[in-house]
Parts: structure tokens; sequence; C-alpha cells
């Protein structure tokens, strides 16, 4: 598998089924502003939650062809083995990327065990042969990296941004971003210590830089 992240946002992604499976896949959906349309004659009660706060589509009835149209990605979550081959058939035909539940040798791509701290996404695949391993590492990696990795992307984001306009040299650029992630920076975002922080950035970057960030647990 050649691993990849999909801007998704308001593209249309289908669902093929109404169980738990389909709530998982379409909960990943929305998270990341997908337009999410779910086609099944029934729902769990999640995803009757979504439909009634307007957050999906729903077609209330069983798969048909030409249910594809239109679609950037199509999964196949359904029960029932023929429709899961009809859904994979007409997205093979209309070149749409599928996945398909419990048939990784079916599957287009596979939806990695995924962890997200504001921008930073953490993802774990195993090609689809092991979800509940891939699960595992992932909980493993959430106690690990925490809210603190966010504060962080967001503050280099904004570090990249000043250097980008102020800085041509590309060399120089590059050891000023490795100047500022200090071994201990993710230490002081995590405890808090605004004002150290703030000391070190002035250091690497001068005296009058000062950026609008806000550590977690403590007030701007």
């Amino acid at each position: 598998m050649y691993p990849v992240c999909l801007e998704i946002s308001d593209k249309l992604c289908i669902v093929v089924g109404g169980g738990t499976v389909a709530l998982r896949k379409v909960k990943g959906l929305l998270a990341a502003d997908g337009k999410v349309r779910v086609i099944s004659p029934r729902l769990v009660e999640g995803l009757a939650r979504l439909h009634e706060e307007k957050r999906i589509e729903w077609l209330a009835r069983g798969f048909v062809s030409g249910d594809l149209e239109g679609a950037f990605l199509v999964f196949a979550a359904t029960d029932r083995p023929e429709v899961q081959r009809l859904v994979v058939h007409e997205a093979g035909n209309a070149g749409i990327p599928v996945n398909v539940i419990d048939a990784p040798e079916q599957c287009d791509f596979q939806v990695p065990a995924s962890l997200r701290r504001g921008k930073l996404t953490l993802a774990v695949s195993t090609d689809g042969t092991s979800p509940a391993v891939a699960a595992m590492i992932r909980n493993q990696l959430q106690g690990r990296y925490g809210e603190e990795y966010g504060v962080l992307l967001e503050l280099m984001a904004k570090v990249r941004e000043y250097l980008m306009v102020r800085e041509s040299d590309c060399e120089h650029r590059k050891i000023l971003f490795q100047n500022v992630l200090h071994d201990d920076i993710v230490l002081w975002i995590k405890t808090g210590q605004q004002e150290r922080l703030r000391g070190h950035l002035r250091d690497v970057l001068g005296p009058d830089i000062d950026f609008d960030f806000t550590l977690p647990g403590v007030d701007a």
C-alpha cells in the first residue's frame, strides 16, 4: 500500500451500509470534513442521530446501480456479499476508489488506525491484515503523543510563516527550525512554561518575536 493523506473536505463520500462498521467509517469521514451520503434501508442509532442532526445524507433504501455517481470515495460496509460485489463492480467501472470491509484483497485503499492532535495525524496501517494490531499500536501512541504535540505544530507553523518571509537562505532557515525545536520544547508546552518558551523563541529568532499562542491549561 502507498501511504497518502487525502483532502476530502466537501467531497462526496458514499457509505453503503447502516451498521456499526458503517458508523465508524462515517465518523472518520466527518472528522475530515467529508460530505457523507449513507445508503441503507436502516441505520443504527448513531447514524440515525447524525442524520437527524443533518450531518449526513441518508438514502433509506438498498443500493442500486448508478448510486455512486459523483462520489470521491466509496465504502462497502454491508453484511450482504451480493451487495458488496455490486458496489465493488460499480466503483471499479467508474474509477472510484473503494474500501470493502473484511475484504482487504478487494480494497483500493485501507483506512489506517489514526490519532489526531490538532493538525497532527499519526496513522498506523497493517495493509488490512490486522486492524486489531493497528488499533493496539494507535492506543500506545495515544499515551505517548498528547495534546502538546498539536500545540507544537501550531507554533511551528507560525515559525515557518515568519521565517519564510524574513529569511531567504534555505540552509539558515533549516538551522533556525532545528534550533527552535529544543530537546525540552515539548516538556515546556506540556507543563505550561509559557515564558520559558517565549524566551527560547526570542533567543533563537530575535528579541522582537512575539507569537500569539496559548499552552494547555494556561490563560492567554
